[in-house]
Order: C-alpha cells, then structure tokens, then sequence
C-alpha cells in the first residue's frame, strides 16, 4: 500500500437521469428511488458506499427530483405516528437511512448534459482530493462491497480505478470496452478503452461497469471537455485523455451487476435481494416458486 495516498472520503452520485428505459415507471418517480424488494435503489447504493467507508455523499439532482433529498431527511408525520403505536421496528426501518450532520450534499445539474457534466458540477464540494463516482442504477451485489474493493485497488496502485467485469460472449459490442496491458489477475494496468467495438476487434472482453475511483485531476480535463457521443459531455473522453499522464488500472470485481435502468435488469435485482433478504427471503423463495 502507498502510505501517501489520501483516503478516498467522498462519492458522488449522478442521479439527474430522465430512466428512460425504465419509463413509465420513472415517469412521476426518479428512476433510483424505484424499489428493490423491500426499499429503494439508492438505499442499497448508500449502504455499499457506507461499508467502504464513504463520508460524504453529494448526490447531482435534476429538475423534480426532491424525492431523493426528501427520502434521506425526516418523515416527522409518518415517524410521530409509528411512535404513538409503538411500531417501533418499523419505525427503525424508516429512520435507517438517515445521514449524519453534513453526511449528505445536493447539487442540480441543470441540463442533462453527460456523465462527465454530472461529476464536474461537484468539483467544489470534492476539492483536491480522490472520490469515488458511483452510477446508482447499477447495483452491485458483493460479499466485499464493489465500492470497497475498488478503493482497495486504489490503495494498492495510488491511482484511477475503473470497475470492470466480463461482457457477456458475443455482445461486447453493446459496452466500453477497456485495453489492458497485459492480463494477469484481476486488477490491470490500463492502456485505453473503446467504446461499442465492432464484434471481433474489442481489445478484450470486460466492459466499463458501475464504479469508478477518480483522482482530481480529472476536473481541469472535464472543464474544457468537448461533447462526445449523444452530443453529451462524456466521463470516459475525460479519462481517456488523463490515461495519457496518469495510471489507470481496470478491477474485475468479484460480484454480481443488476442493471437497474433497465425494466427487465430490475426485475432481476429485485428477484436477487428478495431471495437473498434475512428476514424475508424463505417467503420470496416460496412466493417466487408458487409463480412459476
């Protein structure tokens, strides 16, 4: 481990999407605070970051998106009337994802202008220092957090991390695809990346998942970022050309990826977290098998 390196503390977490895969559902309802099983999406991203050891979380929010902010503060109602009943399990549940004075900041993103548009807007509340950018319809099921184990990769290299894992045969051409130098294990020296790469020319089979760990160098290269694909301000453009000075190195995480943007990724998720549920997950498994 690098003694020198500085902790990774703060992770930001672009939540602006219009879910447009998931519409109508995300239609009235921001597409992260969609359930899976028995709470929300951005529930299960917190408790992740939480495990790693995340301080600060500063969300990027859009236009009508209060839900999020409204979900990690008080509910004085719906609380005042649990404790008059004694409800006091329940109650516990709903005060679970409570954050901690300053634990939590917001930011609006106030055009859908790109990933790389998304993580510049919390250039200021980040500073000189390593964050972790987490896309928060991915949700990563893992014995050691996802999150947790690219930190760890940080750690050991000192430098930029991107969380990778297999594309499944024959569809790497729906993915960034990264370029290693050399593959031995699961953490790799990075030499480039290639996004949607016509079938038989991808420099290898892992795709750019849902975890990112970022130096802050990053930020003077997305200032002056021109718009990429989708006529969108593009993470990866940024990080392709901070490759050019800085190490990254890809992670193939050991874990399963739900895409949660996606209706039938969700469906999945949910299926996954109700079976694997302490308290619940006999009952989904009955349940589950009494449908089929």
């Amino acid at each position: 481990m690098l003694s020198a390196t500085p902790r990774v503390r703060k992770a930001v977490l672009p939540v602006a999407g219009l879910g447009t895969r998931v519409l109508p559902a995300a239609k009235t309802t921001p597409k992260n605070m969609l359930n899976v099983f028995d709470r929300p999406i951005l529930s299960h991203i917190v408790e992740e970051a939480r495990a790693a050891g995340i301080e600060h979380f500063i969300f990027v929010v859009g236009r009508g998106q209060s839900a999020v902010e409204d979900y990690f503060d008080h509910a004085y109602e719906i609380e005042a009337i649990l404790k008059a009943k004694g409800k006091d399990d329940i109650l516990q549940l709903v005060q679970a994802d409570l954050p901690r004075p300053g634990e939590m900041s917001f930011v609006r993103q106030m055009a859908p202008l790109g990933l790389g548009h998304a993580v510049f807007c919390a250039r200021d509340l980040i500073g000189d220092e390593p964050f972790a950018v987490i896309l928060p319809d991915m949700l990563m099921m893992a014995d050691t957090p996802a999150l947790g184990q690219a930190i760890a990769a940080h750690e050991k290299t000192g430098g930029n991390i991107v969380v990778v894992e297999p594309a499944p045969e024959g569809e790497t051409y729906k993915y960034g695809i990264v370029a290693l130098d050399g593959q031995e294990g699961r953490l790799n020296r990075m030499t480039g990346m290639v996004e949607k790469p016509p079938l038989g020319t991808e420099p290898s089979n892992l795709f750019i998942s849902g975890r990112y760990v970022l130096t802050p160098d990053i930020f003077p290269l997305l200032a002056d970022q021109q718009s990429g694909a989708g006529g969108e301000i593009q993470l990866t453009d940024a990080m392709a050309r901070l490759m050019k000075v800085k190490d990254f190195h890809a992670l193939e995480y050991d874990g399963t990826t739900y895409d949660c943007g996606d209706a039938v990724g969700l469906l999945r998720a949910n299926v996954a977290y109700a079976l694997k549920h302490e308290k619940l997950g006999e009952a989904a498994r009955a349940a589950i098998a009494d449908l089929l």
